[in-house]
Order: structure tokens, then C-alpha cells, then sequence
């Protein structure tokens, strides 16, 4: 008897290039567990065919397993006829076909990894992707080895009266001694990775779905008794995310069950197994007291984006993990589209690109830059990444735009049907675009093979006499990681020209930018017109333009493409700031002006107007920079949107007050008349006024929904006043036994631009309430404060030590949590030689840290490089 714990294996690179088939299938696998939270028992019997003409024995992936008995046959095989290497159980065997079977014992509540089988409070619950199905049994725990499950549970009756698995429930009965037993059959060959496994006491909101064919879907949300009344948002969204896919997609549910269980202890925001979705449960549980309207669009966005796995993910999964974005990307980009439609399509594209910006054009510009189809990783949890997720949604979104709605629908319907039931590519994905789509993507595909993102230069020139106005646009992509050089990229970019006059636009034309300088001309045009590009953010590049504060000012009151309009005032406030950065004397009116104007405009949205006006980010305006200096830019913003809260006070206050609602609604009104009114609560706040704390109190204290109970506590979490500490301390004793939401109030003063807030932050981190082992915990202050650039880049150092010695910390306990909050650091070479030395010494000292897990080191290792 082998016991795998003993023996961890050293780290490796894996390379995309070194892909090979399986060498053994698993058609077919019969799982029988004896639940108990201290010590598991899996049965795994395994019918293995080799795969092709080899001699290779069979291997199966294992970690942390406790191996009692293994047969080939039906015959037991002592240790002498297997071998446990660097984790994985090597069995010879001649001939075709074998019927294999394991019998391992594991420790659920012992599990801090949170992957695998771990218990969650008093629950059972499973994670298996990427490679936690290895710390639940022996198998080739690889995407490519696709499998028909049975499932078999016993479980104490009292302790875990429901058993869930994957696919459809086929018979349950009783035991003796208060035990009972459930079986549950998935008929869809799926990837290990796809398996789960709840077992608990837990309450369902259960509901029922017709699908386009006339069959009835029965709908489970599984939570704890308690927690009921919030799963309402959770269940429609479901709903409507079932017969959005069947509208937009063609795409039906194919199991007679779909339950979702909700989990407090979970690395990731949720999971799409095969009809047994599992979730954080901060995207299911929903309501207007402990809900802001964010998390209610996360709840809505995140059911759908699981719910279109079964499909881009589950039918059609991923032959390896580099490939990971082939499912990833597309259901981002699947569920950004029926969040828009569900809502505002200018905001949430506004939204969408404000995350790709502040997370990914950061991963591209940093040490950790892969492409959407990385070459190589050491531990795959590491490239779970906004590249992977977001920038791949971008490149769906891209061809999308390029064929047009009804060609890619022609593509998407050859994608599915002809890699039903199969582990795909990227390039399969691609390659029937191209067929579908009857286009040329030959140029295309260096999206999934170049890291980095595109500058293009637009430089607008008008000639009066020949009343002609051309466009010289250029690319480049900056040097990555392992990339110095790079060739010319194919990007869309929708534009267009606007008469200063009349405010007219001329048209909408799609141009496709493929070399490194190309010119287009546009004739009759007497006079010079103003530049609308990347309209809709086209495409996920960076653009440098000619365009004065002038033209932006004009863009930002008429550009009929919202996000144009929107990016116009953005690009006013940061020519503003980086001005004033800079040392420049700046023209503040412009901002001021078009701010106002915005504001003011009755035919505009509420949640437009919102998103318009409010000021770039700190990260983003250090984005901006060579050389990031937190301190000279939270100095420029914060004089900035002073002024701006002073010269329009009036206009503050009455927005203020006309926006405040008497009754609670989740209608896109109602939304955008609370978004607004947060927007002007902050401004009179910077404004300096004397009754700003008293005004964001009595919102606080009067507001019937957390989006604005928590709006004012983060504008008083800024401060220094009385109300403050008064407004913190009731929120406390309000929601201290609610974990979701106490979640919120260490978030809020991590993200707070107090002038404590490094010192607050270390006394958090000591709080009765902080759980290093609760993944949302962590995530609410450290990985919160992480994303505070002046608080977290204090010249002492301070912030550096807190997060690396959280780091340090939690890799001994979940080592994929911990890995996370390595990038922060790793962006020392943005910034200056004391701050760069500081954030590299931390880096270091982490890396010294004896027995450090794969996750970290690869993240270090790179971010060091």
C-alpha cells in the first residue's frame, strides 16, 4: 500500500507542442462513494481501452489519494503489479480492454485546496477543474479522455439528506443504521473535470422549464433553508438564459434535471458541470438588502455564462488546456451578448470594456502576458486569467463583427454540430468560422498566438482642395514575454466622420486594418471632420489619435455610438489629468463643461450618464504613464473631481434628490436612477462641502437597498469624519452574521482612499471575522486592497509586506487563491526604482519560501523575470 502524499512531484513546464492523444480511453466509469467528511471511500471501476498501437501501460492521475485496493478483471493486484510515480498509479497491461477498479479513501474536511472532494460548512461538496478530479480517484485526468459516468452515493441520512451528482436521478432507497443511498446517471460522454458531487442538508427552489421541443426541465436551486428567499433572481435568470440560447443559438437543454447548488467555500465564481452546477454562492443569493445592483447582474451574468457552458464548454469541451479559451471566451462573449439584451447594451459594453482594460491590457503590458492560446504553463489554475476569459471573448467578438449576425450564426451551428460530443480546438472553432462564415481568417488567427496589446496610431488629415480627409493608421505590438518581435495583427475598426457643423455623422464603416501603415481616403468633404473610431471598441487595441479637446468635447455631446461618446469624455478627463500629472497647465473647463452638459441631457440614460461622467480610474491613468507614480495621480484626480464637485453643486444635490426613489425596483429605471444618484452623492462629497458627510449618512441611513446603503458607506469610507466610524459600526452589528455581505464592509475600506488605509487594512487582516481559509474573504481585503493603487503602493513598503505575507500564508492552505494575489506585486518594472525595489524584495522573499506550491512559484518565477 502506496500512500501518493509522500512523494509530491517537482514542478514541470507543459508545452502545447508536446500534445499527444491518450494513451487509454475511458468509455465508461462507475463511481460508488461512502461519504463522510473525515474519511471518504471511492469504488472507481474504469472500462479502459487502449488507444491506438502502443505497449504504453496504463496511467492514472493522482493526488493526495490513500490507495486500499486495486483490481484488473475482477482480480485483486498487489503493489508488486502496480507503481505509484510522482502521483500517478502505472499499471502494465497487455491486451485491448480492461475492466479496472480502484477502492481510495480521502479527507474531505481536511481539504483546504478547496479541489476535489472538500467539505464546505456542512456540506460535501466537489471542484474538479482543472485537475481536482485526480484528489477524488485514480484517472487520466486530462479534457481529451471523455466518459459516461454512473454515480453511486451513501451518506448518513440525518447529516446529508440530499445527494446530487451529475446527469439525471435514477433510484435512491434507504440503509440501515440512518444511512441512505442515491444513483445518478449523466448519458453525455463529459471530461472528469465535469464532475460533481453535493451531499448536505440543503432546500431547493424548484421550477420547471418547457424547451423549444415541447420537453419539461425540472430546475433545482439548492441552498440552505435560510438563504430560500434569496434565490428568486438567481431562478429567473436561469429561465431566461435557457430560452435566450434557444432563441439566439438554436441551442436546447439536453438532461431532464438542472440543479445548481450554492457553496460558501469556493475558489472560483462558479461551475459548469454537467447539469450540477456549483457556485459561490455570492452569485445565486440575491436581495434588495444585502444585494447591490452589481451583485445582481453578477448573479444574472454568471447563471447565464454556466448555463451556455452545457453547450460551449460541456457538449463541445476542450481537447487540452491550452485550448482553455476555445470555451471560456466564447461563453464570456455569449454572456456579455444576453447581459446586454437582459438590459442596456451601451452600458454593459461600457462595463465590459472598463474590466478588460483595468484587468487584461494590464496582464498584456506585464510579465505575465500569454496569448489566448498560451505555448506553455507549470500549473493551468494560473492561466484561469482576463486574457483566457475577457480578451477571448473580444476575438469572438471580433469575428462576430467581420461576418455579420447571420454568417456567424451559420458558423456557430457548423462549430456545434460537428464537434458534438467531442474535446475541440481553438483552430476548430476557427476553421468553421471560416467555412460558415465564407471568410479568410488566415490573418486572424495570430490573435490566439500573439500575447500583447495593439497600438494603432489614427491620424485624421484633410486636404480643402481636393475636399478629401484621410486616415493614417499604424500598429505595433508591443515585445511580451517570450515574444520580442511581433507581425502585423487583422483588426476591425468601425468608424466614422462627423460634420462640426451640423453634428451629422457619415455613416458607419467597418475598416480592416491588416499592415503595419495603411491609408484610407474619403472624398466630398469640404471641411475637416472630426474622427469617431473603434466605435463599440471594435476591436480590444489601444488607440492613440490627433484629436484635440475640442473634437473630444464635440465627440462626447454628438457621437451617436454610445461607448464612442463615452470613450470621447473619458479621453478629455484623461488629457486633463495626465497634464496636470505631468506638471502641464491644463484647460479644466472642457471637462467641466461636457460633464455638465451630459448631465443635463434629458435624453440620455441615467446609467449612461453615470458611466460618462465619472472620472478614468487611478490604475487606469497610471496605464497612461511610463512610469506609474500613485501619489502625483491620486493628487490630480482627487484636485480634479474636487473641482468638479465644487462648480457644480447645485447641479449634484438636485440630481441627488430628484433621483431618490420610494420604493425598491430591478427595473434598467430604477437601476440607472440609483446609479446616478451615487455618482452625485460622491461628487458633492469631493466637493468639500460641510453637510457632504451628513448627506451621505442620511442615505446611508434611510436607504432601502444595499446599492445605495453601501454607495454611501464607500463615500464615507474616504473620510475622516464622525460619520464615518458611526456608519462602519452599523453595518457591522447589521450584517455580522451574514458572510456574503460582512464581505462588503472589509472590501469597502480596503478600496477606501482614507489616509490610514494600509494600517487599517494589517488591523483587518487580525479581525475575529477574517478567514484566511474563505476564499471571498480573502479576495474582499487583500485582493481589494491590492486593487487600491495609491493605498497599496504606499512608498513605506507596507502594502507589499501585508500582501505578500498573506500570500505566504495561504499558500499553505489553498495555494490557487493564494497565486492570485501575486500579480499586483509582479508590475514592479511599471514603477519607480524605490517602490520597484521594494515590490521585487517581497517577490523574492516569497520565492524563498521552502515547499512553496507550483501555483506561486510559477507566478513569482515569471513576475521576477
Amino acid at each position: 500500500m502506496a500512500d501518493m502524499q509522500s512523494s509530491p512531484a517537482a514542478p514541470t513546464v507543459i508545452r502545447r507542442q508536446d500534445y499527444r492523444p491518450p494513451d487509454w480511453l475511458v468509455p465508461d466509469i462507475t463511481l460508488d462513494f461512502d461519504l463522510d467528511a473525515a474519511a471518504t471511500q471511492v469504488r472507481a471501476i474504469l472500462s479502459v481501452v487502449r488507444n491506438g498501437e502502443h505497449d504504453r501501460p496504463l496511467k492514472l492521475d493522482g493526488d493526495g489519494l490513500l490507495p486500499l485496493e486495486i483490481k484488473v478483471d475482477g482480480e485483486r493486484v498487489g503493489p508488486e503489479q502496480w507503481t505509484v510515480d510522482a502521483g500517478t498509479l502505472v499499471i502494465p497491461l497487455s491486451g485491448a480492454a480492461h475492466s479496472v477498479e480502484t477502492l481510495v479513501q480521502i479527507a474531505p474536511q481536511t481539504n483546504s485546496k478547496l479541489m476535489g472532494l472538500y467539505a464546505s460548512g456542512d456540506l460535501l461538496c466537489t471542484q474538479c477543474e482543472a485537475e481536482g478530479f485526480r484528489r477524488i480517484t485514480f484517472f487520466p485526468d486530462r479534457p481529451d479522455v471523455l466518459s459516461r459516468y454512473s454515480v453511486r452515493m451513501a451518506a448518513d441520512k440525518a447529516r446529508y439528506p440530499v445527494l446530487l451528482a451529475n446527469g439525471d436521478p435514477v433510484e435512491q432507497g434507504d440503509l440501515p443504521n440512518g444511512r441512505h443511498w442515491a444513483r445518478w446517471n449523466d448519458p453525455f460522454p463529459k471530461p472528469c473535470y465535469l464532475f460533481a458531487l453535493v451531499a448536505g442538508d440543503l432546500a431547493c427552489n424548484a421550477d420547471r422549464f418547457e424547451t423549444m421541443s415541447g420537453r419539461e426541465v425540472r430546475l433545482g436551486i439548492w441552498v440552505k433553508e435560510t438563504d430560500l428567499p434569496r434565490t428568486a433572481h438567481a431562478m429567473q435568470a436561469l429561465k431566461n438564459s435557457m430560452a435566450w440560447d434557444e432563441r439566439v443559438y438554436g441551442r436546447e437543454y439536453d438532461l431532464n434535471v438542472f440543479n445548481i447548488v450554492a457553496v460558501a467555500d469556493f475558489n472560483f465564481g462558479a461551475m459548469e458541470n454537467k447539469g450540477l452546477n456549483i457556485f459561490n454562492s455570492r452569485y445565486i443569493l440575491a436581495d434588495p438588502e444585502t444585494a447591490t445592483d452589481i451583485d445582481y447582474d453578477g448573479v444574472e451574468g454568471v447563471v447565464a455564462h454556466e448555463y451556455f457552458h452545457n453547450w460551449s464548454g460541456n457538449r463541445v469541451t476542450c481537447r487540452d488546456w491550452f485550448q482553455l479559451s476555445l470555451k471560456e471566451g466564447f461563453t464570456v462573449f455569449r454572456d456579455q451578448n444576453f447581459s446586454a439584451d437582459m438590459g442596456s447594451h451601451a452600458v454593459k459594453r461600457i462595463e465590459d470594456v472598463r474590466i478588460l482594460r483595468a484587468a487584461q491590457f494590464q496582464e498584456d503590458s506585464g510579465p505575465l502576458a500569454h496569448p489566448i492560446r498560451p505555448e506553455s504553463y507549470m500549473e493551468i489554475s494560473n492561466f484561469y486569467t482576463a486574457t483566457i476569459y475577457n480578451k477571448g471573448a473580444e476575438v469572438i467578438r471580433m469575428m462576430a463583427l467581420m461576418l455579420g449576425p447571420e454568417r456567424f450564426r451559420t458558423g456557430t451551428d457548423l462549430y456545434f454540430d460537428r464537434h458534438d460530443g467531442e474535446a475541440a480546438t481553438c483552430e476548430d472553432f476557427v476553421r468553421a468560422m471560416e467555412e460558415g462564415g465564407e471568410i479568410d481568417l488566415g490573418q486572424f488567427r495570430r490573435w490566439y498566438e500573439q500575447a500583447g496589446t495593439p497600438h494603432v496610431r489614427a491620424l485624421l488629415t484633410h486636404d480643402p482642395v481636393s475636399r478629401t480627409a484621410t486616415l493614417h493608421l499604424e500598429q505595433a505590438v508591443p515585445p511580451t514575454p517570450g515574444q520580442p518581435e511581433k507581425q502585423p495583427m487583422a483588426i476591425p475598426l468601425r468608424m466614422a466622420l462627423f460634420d462640426r457643423a451640423s453634428g451629422q455623422g457619415r455613416g458607419d464603416e467597418l475598416l480592416m486594418l491588416t499592415e503595419a501603415k495603411q491609408r484610407f481616403t474619403f472624398d466630398n468633404l469640404s471641411e475637416a471632420p472630426v474622427l469617431s473610431i473603434n466605435r463599440g471598441f471594435s476591436a480590444p487595441v489601444i488607440v492613440e489619435t490627433n484629436r484635440s479637446q475640442a473634437d473630444l468635447a464635440f465627440l462626447s455631446a454628438h457621437d451617436d455610438d454610445p461607448f464612442a461618446r463615452y470613450e470621447a469624455m473619458q479621453q478629455l478627463m484623461v488629457n486633463v489629468l495626465v497634464g496636470r500629472i505631468g506638471g502641464q497647465v491644463v484647460d479644466e473647463e472642457a471637462v467641466i463643461a461636457a460633464i455638465r452638459n451630459t448631465a443635463t441631457d434629458p435624453l440620455l440614460d441615467p446609467a449612461f450618464v453615470a458611466e460618462a461622467i465619472r472620472l478614468p480610474s487611478e490604475a487606469y491613468l497610471g496605464d497612461q504613464m511610463a512610469v506609474v507614480d500613485p501619489d502625483a495621480i491620486h493628487a490630480a484626480r482627487d484636485a480634479l473631481q474636487r473641482r468638479i464637485g465644487s462648480e457644480l453643486e447645485p447641479l449634484w444635490r438636485d440630481i441627488h434628490a430628484k433621483t431618490r426613489s420610494n420604493a425598491f425596483a430591478l427595473s434598467s429605471a430604477a437601476k440607472g436612477a440609483r446609479k446616478l444618484r451615487n455618482t452625485a452623492l460622491h461628487y458633492l462629497a469631493a466637493s468639500g462641502a460641510g453637510d457632504g458627510p451628513a448627506v451621505a449618512f442620511g442615505q446611508f441611513s434611510e436607504a432601502d437597498n444595499m446599492t445605495e446603503r453601501q454607495a454611501a458607506l464607500a463615500t464615507l469610507a474616504n473620510g475622516t469624519s464622525a460619520e464615518r466610524e458611526a456608519a462602519l459600526d452599523i453595518f457591522y452589528n447589521r450584517y455580522r452574521d451574514d458572510a456574503l455581505t460582512l464581505d462588503k464592509w472589509f472590501q469597502t475600506q480596503a478600496f477606501a482612499f482614507h489616509p490610514d488605509t494600509v494600517d487599517l487594512v494589517e488591523e483587518l487582516g487580525r479581525h475575529k471575522d477574517f478567514a484566511l481559509a474563505n476564499p471571498n474573504r480573502v479576495r474582499s481585503l487583500y485582493g481589494a486592497f491590492a486593487g487600491n493603487q495609491w493605498a497599496f503602493h504606499h512608498r513605506s513598503g507596507k502594502g507589499y509586506r501585508l500582501v505578500a505575507d498573506c500570500i505566504i500564508a495561504l499558500d499553505k492552505l489553498n495555494p490557487q487563491t493564494a497565486a492570485r494575489l501575486v500579480p499586483p506585486l509582479g508590475r514592479w518594472k511599471r514603477f519607480d526604482e524605490g517602490r520597484a525595489a521594494l515590490m521585487k524584495a517581497e517577490l523574492q522573499r516569497i520565492l524563498a519560501v521552502p515547499g512553496l506550491s507550483k501555483d506561486v512559484t510559477e507566478q513569482v518565477s515569471k513576475s521576477l523575470e
